[in-house]
């Protein structure tokens, strides 16, 4: 076995242990700024002795730009193209259903705006990791991390990549795409993603940069669209009021439900907040800029459909953008030849929306494992290229094998509702903070009626699929949660090691080129790996 002083690039057994120091609330926003975040309100700090000079470290290479493009990039996925049959029809009338849009749009910016405060005063990577483990403790936090690493985020990553291999093929083919064709597609599409993210942080952010940009050129093709339809005077939807309204208040937090799943991603930044240049401004301007810009586009699209169709032509579309584009081009004899146009518009969204989203589940597990709680591997980092690489390779293996297994949205209908329970977590981890920690510094504070209301909304979701349609896979879905402490217990508070992880770390540190973070990596080790 190689064995290394502190300061080594090559580590074995369990390198739980980090130094780190502690913050305290006298220090300035500007020392945190400068210090490397380590969770649970430590940093590391740069000029500190105990830390080498020369160590691996995530850089910062995200500018504005790039975080808003990671913010808009996985919001608009396919749903908005595809189906927002469910919302119309839980809501009964047009002007509810543009309300519960609405509505999505203001809470997911007032979600946002909270964690931007959580963001600023602890710029560590893993989002509401970080934030669980600064309110509530180590417990929380891997329950958190158990869930969303193991399910919910390579399970979001698989569903968006079947979507994009779905459409991507029916672009190129006149008949229904074969399913095994679309699995082939989708895992290249994953391969293709993961020597990306793991090449470097530029490449990904850059792709996230110009197919955020292309998805936004389809949404306003799509908008003219519809200005063109209004402009004739011929509005397929003549009531755009609230009869018909369905009063029920489960079916209508079902309703709200669907389209909040629409804006999923406006947390996204957050996950890769020590990477993000002048974070304690970029973070929150991303924000402001970001989600009113998804919450527009959304309206406009939605209005634009019902220009060109009924609320019934929409609710008997299986794909309303395509039906939408048919509707445009009628007769038109060009029109056979444009289209997989709407198709490669929705695969181009698609692709956007799986880049934002591996890139930033390589950063939850990354500062999970970073913490202790995951296995060690998972916290290393590329040592020239700086990404997380073994953080992302687990993502995109797990995502793998839930493509390959199939039966994805059975998975993502009974977890989907606990992502709202973790929300409504850091929310309250907002509120708890300042009576916990008044004195914090927080470059970025947010009003606290923010928090109280997307915590009522979190309730008011998380019981509104339960009080619809009572079902026992939300009970094997909060059990799931639970299992978590059989892990917990004796592998993360009672440290028990497993002898073969150590020969494991040292082989796939080998063989991926990585370090663990805060350790420099000399020339002569440079040859070793």
């Amino acid at each position: 076995m190689v064995q290394h002083d502190e300061c080594s690039g090559l580590k074995q057994g369990n390198n739980n242990v980090s130094r780190k120091r502690n913050i305290s609330p006298m220090e300035t926003s500007h020392d945190k700024a400068n210090g490397k975040p380590n969770g649970n309100g430590t940093y590391y700090d740069e000029g500190d002795v105990s830390i080498c000079p020369d160590a691996v470290l995530l850089k910062r290479r995200v500018g504005l730009l790039s975080g808003v493009a990671l913010i808009v990039g996985t919001m608009i996925g396919s749903g908005i193209f595809v189906s927002p049959v469910e919302v119309l029809v839980r809501t009964g009338s047009v002007g509810t259903f543009l309300l519960v849009w609405l509505g999505g749009g203001i809470i997911s910016l007032l979600g946002a705006l909270s964690y931007a405060e959580l963001g600023t005063m602890n710029n560590s990577a893993g989002a509401e990791y970080a934030y669980y483990l600064d309110a509530f403790g180590p417990v929380s936090a891997f329950l958190f991390s158990w869930v969303s690493s193991l399910v919910l985020k390579p399970s979001q990553l698989a569903i968006i990549c079947l979507t994009f291999a779905q459409y991507f093929v029916e672009a190129f083919i006149d008949c229904q795409a074969p399913v095994l064709t679309v699995k082939l597609v989708c895992v290249s599409l994953i391969c293709l993603l993961l020597f990306i993210n793991c090449y470097s942080v530029a490449a990904a952010t850059g792709v996230q940069n110009v197919f955020t940009c292309a998805k936004l050129v389809a949404i306003g093709i799509i908008c003219i669209g519809g200005a063109y339809k209004f402009s004739t005077g011929e509005s397929a939807t003549k009531d755009f009021g609230f009869s018909d309204t369905i009063m029920s208040p489960g079916i209508l937090a079902m309703a709200f439900y669907s389209a909040s799943w629409s804006y999923d991603g406006w947390n996204n930044l957050n996950y890769c907040n020590q990477e993000l240049l002048d974070q304690s401004r970029n973070l929150p301007r991303s924000i402001m800029i970001a989600i009113p810009l998804v919450t527009i586009c959304y309206i406009f699209i939605n209005v634009s459909y019902f220009f060109v169709m009924t609320p019934q032509d929409i609710i008997d579309s299986p794909a309303v953008a395509v039906t939408f584009a048919s509707r445009i081009m009628g007769d038109w004899e060009g029109a056979k030849y444009l289209k997989w146009v709407v198709p490669l518009c929705v695969a181009v969204s698609t692709f956007g929306a799986a880049n934002g989203t591996l890139f930033v589940a390589g950063r939850l597990c990354f500062a999970t494992s970073r913490e202790g709680q995951f296995s060690d591997i998972l916290s290393y980092i590329h040592i020239r290229r700086f990404t997380p690489v073994p953080a992302l390779f687990f993502h995109a293996i797990i995502a793998t094998f839930m493509i390959i297994a199939g039966d994805i949205e059975t998975l993502i209908d009974f977890f989907s509702f606990t992502a709202w329970i973790f929300y409504g977590g850091a929310m309250l981890a907002v509120i708890v903070q300042r009576f916990t920690r008044p004195n914090a510094p927080r470059p970025y504070k947010v009003p606290i009626i923010f928090p109280w209301i997307v915590l009522l909304a979190s309730v008011y979701l998380v019981l509104g699929p339960i009080i619809d349609k009572p079902q026992v896979e939300y009970l094997y879905a909060i059990l799931f949660i639970v299992a978590g402490l059989i892990f917990y217990f004796p592998f993360v508070y009672f440290k028990l090691s497993i002898k073969f992880m150590v020969p494991v770390t040292i082989f796939l540190q080998k063989l991926l080129m990585v370090a663990p973070t805060d350790s420099p990596v000399s020339e002569e080790q440079l040859a070793f790996l």
